[in-house]
């Protein structure tokens, strides 16, 4: 499994549903399980949901840098 590419394709379904978004920063785990379709034990997804939550800030800073740039 590529793991870059399944963060990829989470952190897009999530930007792309607002309750969805809202139940990944309540409880990322089970949101990710939801997603993915299968049941995985506490603490196994850590790595994952870093990955996600690194993505999904990463994306808020690329929005606000471009926009600094169009002021300038």
């Amino acid at each position: 499994m590529d793991i870059k590419a399944k963060i990829s394709e989470i952190v897009d379904k999530i930007k792309g549903d607002p309750s969805l978004k809202d139940e990944f920063t309540k409880d990322p785990e089970k949101a990710i399980e939801k997603l993915v379709g299968v049941d995985i034990p506490d603490g196994a997804l850590d790595s994952v949901v870093t990955g996600v939550k690194a993505k999904l800030a990463g994306d808020k800073l690329s929005g606000v840098a471009d926009t600094l740039k169009n002021l300038f």
